[in-house]
């Protein structure tokens, strides 16, 4: 009897202590997803057989684990002609590169110059693709001409990188036309 009472006893002093301790709180602790790398005058250069393609300039590049990169200010790009001249300029508020998809985006008051046509493009968003060389946006576009006069608006737009051809998705505007059928 004894053994029972000093089992039922120790039991009732265990129950006792551990129903005593607090309660520990566990925390969900998020990973870090902030940038892994910040860094200030970045000028990125792309060249193709020893020749200058394509110049990036940014007061600041944000890299990230996943390699996708953020430039939270302004970016100039400068597209070169096969002799090292200056095609096109494109300026905008900031950018960022997605590595998964290998596509710069540009955004906010982005403005491309196409030094060659005299021609100026305004849009909210720009995208470019270094693998195919291809210029794009879903949104909203003005094209000048400075040379014609014209002024071109729509939504959406495909080029080829240094604007020397592109097309309007869903084009209105102001078009010069020859007479004619």
């Amino acid at each position: 009897m004894r053994t029972v009472f000093y089992s039922v006893s120790i039991i009732w002093q265990l129950f006792t202590l551990t129903a005593c301790e607090e309660k520990k709180q566990i925390r969900k602790v998020n990973p870090y997803s902030g940038p892994i790398e910040e860094i200030n005058d970045v000028k990125l250069l792309y060249s193709e057989a020893a020749k200058l393609k394509v110049k990036l300039t940014t007061a600041k590049q944000f890299r990230y684990t996943n390699e996708n990169r953020r430039y939270p200010k302004p970016v100039n790009i400068v597209f070169y002609s096969p002799t090292g001249e200056e095609i096109t300029t494109i300026r905008s508020d900031s950018g960022r590169y997605d590595k998964a998809k290998d596509v710069y985006v540009v955004m906010g008051n982005v403005v491309v110059v196409n030094k060659q046509k005299q021609e100026k493009l305004l849009t909210p968003e720009l995208n470019w693709k270094p693998q195919t060389k291809k210029v794009f946006t879903d949104k909203r576009v003005t094209i000048l001409s400075q040379q014609t006069g014209e002024k071109l608006y729509g939504i959406g737009l495909d080029a080829n990188q240094d604007f020397s051809q592109y097309s309007i998705r869903k084009p209105t505007g102001i078009f010069n036309m020859e007479g004619g059928i």
